[in-house]
Protein backbone atom coordinates (compact mmCIF):
# COMPACT_ATOMS: atom_id res chain seq x y z
CA UNK A 1 0.00 0.00 0.00
CA UNK A 2 2.55 2.23 -1.26
CA UNK A 3 0.23 5.09 -2.32
CA UNK A 4 -2.04 4.32 0.50
CA UNK A 5 -5.08 7.71 1.16
CA UNK A 6 -3.34 9.43 -2.60
CA UNK A 7 -5.43 10.64 -5.18
CA UNK A 8 -3.30 9.93 -8.30
CA UNK A 9 -4.80 11.15 -12.11
CA UNK A 10 -3.42 9.51 -14.90
CA UNK A 11 -3.75 10.64 -18.32
CA UNK A 12 -4.23 7.99 -21.52
CA UNK A 13 -4.92 5.50 -18.77
CA UNK A 14 -7.58 3.95 -20.97
CA UNK A 15 -5.74 0.87 -22.19
CA UNK A 16 -6.35 -1.32 -18.80
CA UNK A 17 -8.42 -4.01 -19.58
CA UNK A 18 -7.35 -7.16 -18.15
CA UNK A 19 -6.50 -10.00 -20.55
CA UNK A 20 -5.35 -7.95 -23.13
CA UNK A 21 -1.98 -6.15 -24.01
CA UNK A 22 -2.14 -3.24 -21.48
CA UNK A 23 -0.34 0.46 -22.53
CA UNK A 24 1.54 2.30 -19.69
CA UNK A 25 -1.26 4.70 -18.30
CA UNK A 26 -3.60 1.64 -17.56
CA UNK A 27 -0.78 -0.54 -16.51
CA UNK A 28 -0.15 2.75 -14.23
CA UNK A 29 -3.67 2.61 -13.00
CA UNK A 30 -3.87 -0.64 -12.09
CA UNK A 31 -0.69 -0.64 -9.94
CA UNK A 32 -2.04 2.41 -8.29
CA UNK A 33 -5.41 1.10 -7.31
CA UNK A 34 -3.95 -1.70 -5.70
CA UNK A 35 -1.00 0.39 -3.82
CA UNK A 36 -4.37 2.10 -2.08
CA UNK A 37 -4.59 5.40 -3.99
CA UNK A 38 -7.88 6.71 -4.95
CA UNK A 39 -7.18 6.59 -9.05
CA UNK A 40 -8.64 8.96 -12.19
CA UNK A 41 -8.47 7.30 -15.42
CA UNK A 42 -8.65 10.25 -18.26
CA UNK A 43 -9.20 9.40 -21.77
CA UNK A 44 -10.81 10.61 -25.09
CA UNK A 45 -11.64 6.80 -25.35
CA UNK A 46 -14.26 6.97 -22.82
CA UNK A 47 -15.73 2.87 -23.48
CA UNK A 48 -12.55 1.54 -23.14
CA UNK A 49 -12.17 4.14 -20.11
CA UNK A 50 -15.33 2.96 -18.42
CA UNK A 51 -14.39 -0.62 -18.89
CA UNK A 52 -11.36 -0.26 -17.02
CA UNK A 53 -12.84 1.65 -14.43
CA UNK A 54 -15.11 -1.09 -13.79
CA UNK A 55 -12.81 -3.92 -13.46
CA UNK A 56 -10.79 -1.80 -11.16
CA UNK A 57 -13.41 -0.81 -9.24
CA UNK A 58 -15.05 -4.68 -9.08
CA UNK A 59 -11.66 -5.36 -7.32
CA UNK A 60 -12.97 -3.22 -4.56
CA UNK A 61 -10.65 -0.19 -5.79
CA UNK A 62 -11.33 3.31 -5.87
CA UNK A 63 -11.41 4.57 -9.40
CA UNK A 64 -13.44 7.18 -11.21
CA UNK A 65 -13.05 7.82 -15.64
CA UNK A 66 -13.15 11.49 -16.99
CA UNK A 67 -12.99 12.34 -20.33
CA UNK A 68 -10.17 14.35 -21.58
CA UNK A 69 -8.76 16.00 -24.46
CA UNK A 70 -5.26 16.83 -22.97
CA UNK A 71 -5.05 19.67 -25.88
CA UNK A 72 -7.77 21.32 -23.93
CA UNK A 73 -7.15 23.69 -21.05
CA UNK A 74 -11.37 24.18 -20.49
CA UNK A 75 -11.47 20.39 -19.94
CA UNK A 76 -8.37 20.03 -18.08
CA UNK A 77 -9.49 22.60 -15.43
CA UNK A 78 -12.83 20.70 -15.17
CA UNK A 79 -11.38 17.56 -14.94
CA UNK A 80 -9.11 18.91 -12.17
CA UNK A 81 -11.96 20.20 -10.16
CA UNK A 82 -14.08 17.18 -10.58
CA UNK A 83 -11.23 15.16 -8.97
CA UNK A 84 -11.06 16.94 -5.90
CA UNK A 85 -14.88 17.52 -5.51
CA UNK A 86 -15.53 13.82 -5.38
CA UNK A 87 -11.92 12.52 -3.86
CA UNK A 88 -11.28 15.64 -1.85
CA UNK A 89 -7.58 16.28 -2.82
CA UNK A 90 -4.83 15.70 -5.83
CA UNK A 91 -1.30 14.04 -4.63
CA UNK A 92 -0.28 12.62 -7.70
CA UNK A 93 -0.35 13.18 -11.70
CA UNK A 94 0.86 11.23 -14.54
CA UNK A 95 1.09 12.76 -17.60
CA UNK A 96 0.84 9.97 -20.06
CA UNK A 97 -1.16 10.58 -22.45
CA UNK A 98 0.14 10.75 -26.27
CA UNK A 99 0.25 9.66 -29.46
CA UNK A 100 2.16 7.48 -32.29
CA UNK A 101 5.07 8.47 -33.73
CA UNK A 102 4.55 9.84 -37.26
CA UNK A 103 5.97 7.97 -40.60
CA UNK A 104 9.61 8.08 -40.95
CA UNK A 105 10.38 12.00 -41.57
CA UNK A 106 13.16 14.11 -41.62
CA UNK A 107 13.22 17.42 -40.65
CA UNK A 108 12.77 18.93 -44.06
CA UNK A 109 9.56 16.45 -44.66
CA UNK A 110 8.06 16.97 -41.21
CA UNK A 111 4.54 19.10 -42.03
CA UNK A 112 3.73 21.79 -39.89
CA UNK A 113 0.26 20.08 -39.48
CA UNK A 114 2.63 16.54 -37.93
CA UNK A 115 4.82 19.11 -35.91
CA UNK A 116 1.56 21.05 -34.38
CA UNK A 117 0.27 17.59 -33.43
CA UNK A 118 2.52 16.44 -31.89
CA UNK A 119 3.70 19.36 -29.38
CA UNK A 120 -0.25 19.52 -29.12
CA UNK A 121 -0.67 16.15 -27.55
CA UNK A 122 2.54 15.23 -25.95
CA UNK A 123 4.04 19.08 -24.93
CA UNK A 124 1.28 21.17 -24.09
CA UNK A 125 -0.83 18.22 -23.19
CA UNK A 126 2.01 17.55 -20.30
CA UNK A 127 2.13 22.17 -19.76
CA UNK A 128 -1.51 22.06 -19.35
CA UNK A 129 -1.67 19.57 -16.59
CA UNK A 130 1.01 20.84 -14.37
CA UNK A 131 -0.62 24.10 -14.56
CA UNK A 132 -3.69 22.82 -13.51
CA UNK A 133 -2.20 20.54 -10.83
CA UNK A 134 0.32 23.00 -9.13
CA UNK A 135 -2.44 25.16 -7.12
CA UNK A 136 -4.35 21.85 -5.96
CA UNK A 137 -0.79 20.18 -4.43
CA UNK A 138 0.15 23.58 -3.11
CA UNK A 139 -3.17 23.54 -1.00
CA UNK A 140 -2.27 20.19 0.61
CA UNK A 141 1.36 20.86 0.82
CA UNK A 142 3.01 19.18 -1.69
CA UNK A 143 2.37 16.16 -4.36
CA UNK A 144 4.43 13.94 -7.26
CA UNK A 145 4.14 14.62 -10.85
CA UNK A 146 5.57 12.27 -13.25
CA UNK A 147 5.63 13.01 -16.48
CA UNK A 148 6.24 10.39 -19.42
CA UNK A 149 9.01 11.17 -22.22
CA UNK A 150 10.65 8.71 -24.03
CA UNK A 151 14.22 7.19 -24.74
CA UNK A 152 13.72 9.95 -27.97
CA UNK A 153 13.14 12.52 -25.71
CA UNK A 154 17.27 12.10 -24.53
CA UNK A 155 18.80 11.16 -27.84
CA UNK A 156 18.12 11.65 -31.52
CA UNK A 157 16.67 9.56 -34.11
CA UNK A 158 16.65 9.10 -37.83
CA UNK A 159 13.62 7.82 -38.49
CA UNK A 160 11.40 11.08 -36.65
CA UNK A 161 11.39 14.40 -36.17
CA UNK A 162 8.50 16.01 -34.43
CA UNK A 163 7.76 12.95 -31.72
CA UNK A 164 11.53 13.60 -30.36
CA UNK A 165 11.00 17.18 -30.46
CA UNK A 166 7.88 16.81 -28.13
CA UNK A 167 9.30 14.36 -26.22
CA UNK A 168 12.32 16.09 -25.63
CA UNK A 169 10.15 19.61 -24.48
CA UNK A 170 8.71 16.77 -21.52
CA UNK A 171 12.30 16.70 -20.54
CA UNK A 172 13.10 20.29 -20.08
CA UNK A 173 9.52 21.15 -18.73
CA UNK A 174 9.67 18.52 -16.27
CA UNK A 175 13.01 20.29 -14.93
CA UNK A 176 11.79 23.82 -15.27
CA UNK A 177 8.59 22.84 -13.31
CA UNK A 178 10.98 20.72 -10.36
CA UNK A 179 12.79 24.53 -10.11
CA UNK A 180 10.20 26.59 -9.69
CA UNK A 181 7.99 24.22 -7.50
CA UNK A 182 10.41 22.76 -5.13
CA UNK A 183 9.75 24.95 -2.51
CA UNK A 184 5.95 24.19 -2.30
CA UNK A 185 7.32 20.36 -1.83
CA UNK A 186 6.26 19.64 -5.65
CA UNK A 187 8.51 16.93 -6.99
CA UNK A 188 8.32 16.76 -10.99
CA UNK A 189 10.16 13.76 -12.27
CA UNK A 190 10.45 12.39 -15.92
CA UNK A 191 10.06 8.56 -17.34
CA UNK A 192 11.76 8.09 -20.43
CA UNK A 193 10.89 4.49 -21.55
CA UNK A 194 11.93 2.18 -24.25
CA UNK A 195 10.62 -0.04 -27.01
CA UNK A 196 7.91 -1.14 -24.73
CA UNK A 197 4.40 -3.78 -25.65
CA UNK A 198 1.83 -1.35 -25.41
CA UNK A 199 -1.58 -1.79 -27.79
CA UNK A 200 -0.23 0.78 -30.41
CA UNK A 201 3.57 -1.66 -30.86
CA UNK A 202 1.22 -4.91 -30.37
CA UNK A 203 -0.28 -5.19 -34.07
CA UNK A 204 2.85 -4.27 -35.28
CA UNK A 205 4.67 -7.86 -34.37
CA UNK A 206 2.56 -9.34 -37.28
CA UNK A 207 1.74 -6.24 -39.87
CA UNK A 208 5.54 -5.07 -39.46
CA UNK A 209 7.80 -7.36 -38.00
CA UNK A 210 10.95 -6.21 -39.69
CA UNK A 211 10.38 -2.67 -38.14
CA UNK A 212 9.68 -4.05 -34.63
CA UNK A 213 13.25 -6.39 -35.32
CA UNK A 214 15.36 -3.04 -36.22
CA UNK A 215 14.01 -1.81 -33.46
CA UNK A 216 14.84 -5.03 -31.28
CA UNK A 217 18.36 -4.77 -32.52
CA UNK A 218 18.93 -1.67 -30.58
CA UNK A 219 18.10 -3.26 -27.19
CA UNK A 220 20.65 -4.98 -25.42
CA UNK A 221 18.59 -7.16 -22.96
CA UNK A 222 16.91 -8.03 -26.60
CA UNK A 223 13.26 -7.89 -25.72
CA UNK A 224 10.36 -4.67 -25.56
CA UNK A 225 9.83 -4.21 -22.26
CA UNK A 226 6.27 -4.73 -20.56
CA UNK A 227 4.02 -1.99 -19.16
CA UNK A 228 3.94 -3.27 -16.03
CA UNK A 229 7.98 -2.78 -15.88
CA UNK A 230 7.62 1.26 -16.80
CA UNK A 231 4.11 1.65 -14.14
CA UNK A 232 7.02 -0.03 -11.54
CA UNK A 233 9.35 2.79 -12.23
CA UNK A 234 6.28 5.57 -12.04
CA UNK A 235 5.27 4.25 -9.05
CA UNK A 236 8.77 4.88 -7.19
CA UNK A 237 8.76 8.86 -8.19
CA UNK A 238 5.06 9.12 -7.27
CA UNK A 239 5.37 7.16 -4.06
CA UNK A 240 7.09 8.73 -0.65
CA UNK A 241 10.16 6.60 -1.42
CA UNK A 242 11.61 9.35 -3.94
CA UNK A 243 10.90 12.21 -1.56
CA UNK A 244 14.48 14.05 -2.37
CA UNK A 245 14.18 13.04 -5.95
CA UNK A 246 13.13 16.05 -8.27
CA UNK A 247 14.33 17.37 -11.83
CA UNK A 248 15.59 14.11 -12.90
CA UNK A 249 14.71 11.06 -15.61
CA UNK A 250 14.21 7.83 -14.92
CA UNK A 251 15.15 5.83 -18.32
CA UNK A 252 13.19 2.21 -18.27
CA UNK A 253 15.10 0.90 -21.74
CA UNK A 254 16.51 -2.27 -21.75
CA UNK A 255 20.14 -0.34 -22.19
CA UNK A 256 19.23 1.21 -25.36
CA UNK A 257 20.80 4.80 -24.29
CA UNK A 258 23.78 3.07 -22.65
CA UNK A 259 25.47 2.62 -26.15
Amino acid sequence: MRLEGKTAFVTGAATGIRGEVQGIGGATAWLFAREGAKVVVADINDDLGRRTVDQIRGEGRDALFLHLDVRQEAEWAAAIHKTVSVFGSLDILVNNAGTGTETRQTVEHTTVETWDGQMAVHAKGAFLGIKHSIPKMRKIGGGSIVNISSIHGIVGNRRHTAYQAAKGAIRILTKTAAVQYASDHIRVNSIHPGYTMTPMIAPMLSSQPKVVQTNLEEVPMGRLASSDEVAYGILFLASDESSFVTGTELVIDGGVTAQ
